[in-house]
């Protein structure tokens, strides 16, 4: 059932998508739907997957924001629910098919392990305009993050693309 996960969030993202609408802001077009090429879907690769399961996560969250423009909307919760299900994902793939490695991906499993992931999050892609939870524990974090990732480049990598869905009833 995992393996269908990132099929069966497409299918909802489909489904949920918002108005047909365009959305223009600083002079840049968004979609109001999230897409993915059929060979995102069929490409079995185990860190490309995971960077779908992240992707379909976070474009469903922000659609769920309900902002005036779903493919700007961000926030600490949704970044921070995308990026532990790209964990999950990919944790998932290791067992499955061993020996796979990433460095990303597995530096941010150490974050996890130390249960950073939450001062992770905001540390790297926090925006001025997000809400932060109280009990960061920044200076633990920034003390083990200097021990333990050293010369680490934070990644996102969004497989798919904010497109316009087709409105049929303007015929």
């Amino acid at each position: 059932m995992r393996q269908h996960a990132p099929i069966l969030l497409f299918a909802l993202l489909a489904i949920a998508a918002c108005s047909g609408e365009v959305y223009v802001r600083d002079g840049v077009t968004d979609g109001d739907t999230f897409y993915l090429s059929p060979q995102a879907i069929a490409d079995a690769d185990p860190v490309l997957q995971s960077w779908v399961s992240y992707s379909l996560t976070r474009s469903a969250c922000q659609l769920a924001i309900g902002s005036d423009n779903p493919a700007r909307a961000n926030s600490f919760d949704c970044e921070q629910v995308s990026r532990r299900h790209l964990l999950e994902t990919w944790a998932d793939k290791k067992r499955q098919y061993g020996g796979v490695t990433d460095t990303y991906l597995d530096q941010l499993l150490d974050v996890e392990g130390a249960a950073y992931l939450d001062e992770y999050v905001a540390h790297y892609f926090a925006m001025p305009e997000w809400t932060l939870p109280n009990d960061l524990d920044m200076a633990d974090f920034h003390a083990w993050r200097r021990a333990a990732l050293k010369n680490h480049r934070p990644e996102t990598r969004i497989i798919g693309s904010w497109n316009y869905r087709r409105n049929v009833s303007a015929h």
